[in-house]
């Protein structure tokens, strides 16, 4: 391998001896931003003199700061993450390039990882029982049941491709998991007779990848079919980005969380723009900012729209990594290493050069809650009262919504009164929050105080405590929190995303019918990261992202419109008002017991045994084989995506004679796209799994049958609050149908239009495809014939998504929108000049019905010339497959 720069080097650890290539071999590299100087460090190692350069390690240490991003890099993580309902699709996509490698004639164990991939079962379990001490344990074992057919495919792969491991279901969060035992920070590998070291750093199959960022380590979400690729050594091709630096001073005041911090800071970046960029952060508050404060921050960098949210490798990171039970040994290479290279942060490092700064005085942030449908809508806590009567007045007059009043209910004998503004789920739940001991001990001392004036959750509310990992439950059982919290309802459902992804389970029914009479808008609140609309539960229109206490304290209450300064939320059993200011814990009470019972041991015994899974676990029977022999299933079915392939290129085309299947609006996220929660029986994918045999008890969840396509295409666009222009006046995935104007699914139409030999097109606003890394918000639409999206802006991930899978993304040019030119969605379109996918723009001809063409011109987002060839091969996978077979 090439070392243009001379950087090979060796660094002595303990008596060991590690290669290592130095960033100060390279001039100019000093300057640079962490994030920049992590990817120069794999340019640097990674040098081969054909996918990286002499001339791309030169450029990126030459970066100029205000310069568009123009230049692209190969960058290849040292690993992989993955979570089950991204990480099963993915397994099956790799299972069919195995077969289609040995169609081909090639050898099938040629499609194996070449670094380490980690799958955490996480997305799995749901909260079908609550408010119990048997929830866990009966949630577990409605899971396993559930999912049984999906859980013997990963350990077929787990037993058939090497360097992939699987953490068992109900051990904890994948994010959570990552930060607390698998990020390595600095990454040891043996090679060639020595042991390299360099900078650990990983892609995701999860948008929340990003939450590693916290402890020092630069990865970030990717679509599956990317990770895929990433895994079979095709490098990630990215632009060097814009960085953006956020600066932090001060501390926060008694009271405020690392929830209302982050919430503040979604709200500043998203006000600023950081789509596409790496964020770092940095200045006077960083050394004070506890590892919980920064993997919160870090967790969110898909709401704020960064590619990452980075902090960097400091004492704080050292502590942190001692605390979780990481081996001495590793430690140390983590300081010597990170010294070594100019990161190791003190307070007199010198600070870096960024494209843009922002600042935020920590004193300025205040109790906050964002909602109700989107992160970056902060409410600080104060206007809560004023805020919700607005909110809910718009959400009536935007859905027609009538005012019938409060509905009546009878719950455990009682008779109680459920109106607009009743919470109905209140879950601490989602890594975000959970990682953190600072807010979880915080949830359990408010717990406590409530138990202790005799209060209880109201009871028309869905209690929940999703745990994020067995050392959580460990230091709440040992600070005497844990039977508090179950007290006020707050059990162990299990270790999963559990709300926070939708996998809240069915409402009791007297609340459920009582909102279907009275047409209502309750409410959620969770500790979650997302509350787009339909994602929390599909009855539950109004979802609040709040700290794990206020979660505590709103249960109580059973209402979103008080105010929680002012008014009590509830009475206790001696008539007494109690408010938010009883029973809200002092810092110092907080911080007791934080150093009393957060403790290495509650880390080590949780992950002694992380990969081997319980004895359900344990007792599957997996096959061995090379190859998969796809057995009859609901759940695993082998994908259409590599049939008739051969390893010629056909010419692309241009499109003529398209039609449009659904015309969006703004912000639609790919959880409209492809809704990762319930089914209900009359849908497509409903009566497609009552066709094969299912019962609807058993039809599990959408992100559950990812790996069965024909699900996957039924439930694409399925989403219940989707709102398409092109069958105004409906709900769910609807559209019509044309010439003919008939009204009907959205699969049955574009399953019409491909028997009529008729392509189909989406046109959208912006930020299209924001929200999860979800692959199959890309591979649904392709799999119905959708050739191209027409949207205003595009999400990060999503726009990769579709160019890898042959989908063409396009952006109206500036000014101009699907309104401004008078699209309507009932033309017929063709898009021209795509030059072999090589084309920066393209001409867009929009056929009326009455024989009007409208013409306008659209950028082409393919970005970067490995995406053209990506584009051209009909996708990143069948590139990589024609690659291998040809090799």
């Amino acid at each position: 391998m090439p070392n243009s720069f001379q950087a090979k080097s060796t660094l002595s650890v303990a008596g060991h001896a590690f290669e290592i290539y130095r960033l100060d071999a390279v001039p100019g590299s000093a300057r640079l931003p962490y994030s920049l100087k992590i990817l120069l460090e794999n340019l640097l190692r990674c040098e081969d003199g054909v996918t990286v350069t002499r001339e791309d390690i030169a450029a990126l240490a030459a970066w100029d700061p205000q310069a568009e991003p123009s230049r692209e890099i190969q960058f290849r993580p040292a690993r992989v993450l993955m979570q089950d309902f991204t990480g099963v699709p993915a397994v099956v996509d790799l299972a069919a390039m195995r077969d289609a490698m040995r169609d081909l004639g090639g050898d099938p164990g040629r499609i194996n990882p070449l670094q380490p991939v980690e799958l955490v079962i996480d997305h799995s379990v749901q909260v079908d029982h609550f408010g119990s001490d048997l929830a866990f344990a009966k949630n577990a074992e409605i899971e396993f049941a559930r999912n049984q057919e999906r859980y013997k495919f990963l350990k077929w792969g787990q037993n058939a491709l090497e360097g992939f491991k699987v953490v068992p279901p109900d051990t904890g969060i994948v994010h959570q998991v990552n930060v607390e035992y698998l990020a390595r920070v600095v990454f040891p590998k043996p090679l060639d007779g020595t042991t390299q070291a360099y900078f650990d750093t990983c892609v995701g199959t999860d948008s929340h990848t990003t939450m590693v960022n916290g402890i020092g380590v630069l990865g970030w979400g990717v679509g599956g079919i990317e990770a895929e690729a990433s895994m079979l050594g095709q490098p990630v091709s990215m632009l060097v980005p814009k960085v953006v630096g956020f600066r932090l001073t001060g501390q926060l005041e008694p009271g405020v969380t690392a929830t209302d911090l982050v919430l503040t800071i979604v709200e500043r970046l998203r006000q600023h723009g950081v789509v596409g960029k790496f964020v770092e952060f940095y200045g006077p508050a960083i050394g004070a900012l506890p590892m919980g404060e920064r993997a919160t921050i870090a967790n969110m960098g898909p709401e704020y729209g960064a590619t990452c949210g980075l902090f960097p490798i400091d004492q704080v990171t050292l502590d942190y990594l001692r605390l979780t039970g990481r081996p001495e040994g590793q430690i140390a290479l983590v300081e010597a290493y990170a010294k070594a290279q100019g990161v190791f942060h003190t307070a007199e490092a010198v600070e870096a050069d960024y494209s843009e700064t922002l600042e935020l005085d920590l004193g300025e942030v205040v109790p906050s809650l964002a909602g109700p449908k989107r992160p970056q809508d902060r409410v600080p806590l104060t206007d809560m009262a004023k805020h919700f009567p607005q909110a809910l007045a718009a959400l009536k007059k935007e859905r027609n919504i009538p005012d019938k009043g409060p509905a009546k209910a009878v719950i455990d004998g009682r008779e109680v009164e459920i109106g607009d503004g009743s919470i109905v789920v209140a879950a601490i739940t989602s890594c975000t929050n959970t990682s953190n001991p600072s807010v979880m001990i915080a949830a359990g001392l408010l717990a406590q105080k409530a138990a202790a004036r005799g209060l209880r959750s109201a009871p028309w509310v869905k209690t929940s405590l999703g745990p994020g990992s067995m050392a959580v439950t460990r230091y709440l059982e040992g600070a005497g929190l844990m039977e508090p919290l179950k007290q006020l309802g707050f059990h162990n459902v299990g270790y999963g995303c559990t709300v926070c992804i939708g996998n809240t389970g069915p409402l009791p029914e007297p609340v459920s019918q009582a909102i279907a009479e009275k047409d209502l808008c309750a409410v959620s609140i969770l500790s979650g990261n997302r509350n787009f609309e339909g994602r929390v539960h599909a009855e539950v229109r109004m979802n609040y992202l709040a700290s794990p206490p206020l979660v505590v304290a709103y249960a109580l209450a059973g209402r979103i419109d008080i105010d929680p300064y002012e008014d009590p939320l509830a009475t206790d059993p001696q008539g007494r008002p109690v408010y938010l200011r009883d029973l809200w814990p002092s810092e110092a009470e907080i911080n007791r017991a934080i150093a009393e019972h957060v403790t290495a041991a509650e880390f080590t015994e949780s992950y002694a045994n992380v990969f081997a899974g319980d004895a359900r676990w344990q007792g599957l029977d997996a096959p061995h084989s090379q190859t998969y022999d796809w057995p009859e299933s609901t759940y695993i079915r082998k994908p259409p995506y590599f049939d008739r392939m051969t390893l010629e290129v056909g010419a692309v085309g241009d499109i003529t004679g398209a039609r449009c299947l659904a015309r969006l609006g703004d912000s639609i996220t790919t959880d409209h796209i492809s809704p990762a929660g319930s089914i209900k029986p009359t849908t497509p994918a409903g009566q497609y799994l009552i066709e094969h045999g299912v019962a609807q008890k058993d039809f599990n969840s959408l992100g559950s049958r990812r790996g069965n396509h024909e699900v996957m295409m039924r439930g694409t666009f399925a989403n219940i609050r989707l709102r398409n222009l092109m069958a105004p006046g409906t709900e769910g995935g609807i559209t019509r149908h044309l010439p003919s104007g008939e009204q009907m699914s959205i699969y049955d139409a574009a399953m019409r239009y491909q028997a009529e030999g008729v392509p189909a097109i989406v046109i959208a606003g912006k930020e299209y495809g924001s929200g999860s890394s979800r692959d199959w918000a890309a591979k649904g639409p392709r799999l119905l014939g959708v050739r191209a999206v027409i949207a205003e802006s595009y999400e990060r991930i999503h726009r990769t998504n579709l160019v890898c899978m042959g989908v063409l993304p396009l952006q109206f040019l500036p000014g101009e929108t699907a309104e401004t030119l008078g699209l309507t969605g009932e033309e017929v379109f063709d898009i021209v000049g795509l030059e072999d996918g090589r084309a920066k723009a393209v001409e867009v001809r929009a056929q009326a019905g009455d024989g009007a063409v409208k013409t306008f011109r659209a950028k082409v987002r393919i970005d970067t010339p490995n995406e053209v060839d990506y584009f051209r091969h009909g996708g990143i996978l069948q590139f990589v497959l024609r690659k291998l077979a040809t090799a």
